[in-house]
């Protein structure tokens, strides 16, 4: 019988290097599929939550892999690792007049880069979290790819992952879109450098389960933005500014005015 991968279970003290480690040792177990048969169909358009539970069922069936479903394991996989942040790079290559294309799951801990994966080539799937910058890191593939005589065309970086399984978001898989052949190699390295800072922006205000309450903010700050509209239309017509305009043409203006007390 074939043996079947033990997903890995961490105590809360095992390192995090210690625990990415394992993850890829078990992506790397279940070895990649050279059949030409497509196991799980994986849309990435789907929310997170049905993402995980497809993930959850590769487990179950243990069967080989590609390096798509490879980054929705390693996300599965590391979501109790909260002060991990991940987030998908794609990566689209030419060699020998044909165009190839790979994605794998960026990681960052502690500021340092890394990435979990899975390829049939070693050098093009883990990368332990060593990397200063997310240049450094991008810069390493694009090394590995030099040495198996493909040309990087493009690279593609989305935003940070949630850790929240049962979130409705869906991931955003290419927030930076990188064309090298429109780019200088400091041009490239200056854009990799901002997404990275975009990366730590978002986090600072939140990510993943905190990204309705955006959207909840938004929605309060738009009667604000409408109301502006209203006093600008006041002034024209000679009127004072003021709250009352909105409910003028209300039925119950005390019932609006109670409303207006309660928010």
């Amino acid at each position: 019988q074939i043996p079947i991968p033990s997903v890995p279970v961490f105590q809360p003290s095992t390192p995090i290097p210690e625990r990415l480690e394992a993850v890829q040792r078990y992506i790397r177990e279940l070895q990649y599929n050279h059949t030409g048969t497509q196991f799980f169909e994986i849309k990435k358009s789907r929310p997170l939550t049905g993402l995980m539970d497809l993930a959850k069922e590769m487990t179950k069936e243990a069967l080989p892999i590609k390096c798509l479903e490879a980054v929705i394991l390693g996300i599965y996989l590391t979501n109790n690792i909260t002060t991990l942040d991940r987030f998908p790079i794609s990566f689209k290559t030419h060699f020998s007049g044909n165009y190839f294309r790979h994605i794998v799951l960026g990681v960052n801990f502690g500021g340092r880069y890394g990435a979990l994966g899975i390829s049939r080539r070693e050098e093009l799937m883990y990368k332990a979290p060593v990397f200063r910058t997310l240049s450094e890191l991008i810069f390493d593939f694009e090394e590995a790819y030099r040495r198996c005589w493909h040309t990087l065309k493009k690279v593609k970086l989305g935003h940070c992952v949630s850790h929240d399984p049962h979130s409705v978001e869906q991931i955003e898989w290419k927030h930076s879109i990188l064309d090298l052949d429109k780019l200088t190699r400091e041009d490239f390295r200056k854009e990799l450098e901002r997404h990275a800072r975009d990366m730590r922006l978002k986090i600072g205000k939140g990510t993943g389960p905190s990204s309705p309450t955006k959207d909840r903010k938004k929605d309060v700050s738009s009667p604000q933005r409408g109301q502006a509209s209203p006093h600008r239309r006041n002034s024209r017509g000679d009127r004072r500014p003021s709250g009352e305009k909105k409910p003028a043409d209300s039925k119950t203006m005390p019932d609006l005015n109670g409303y207006q007390i309660r928010v």
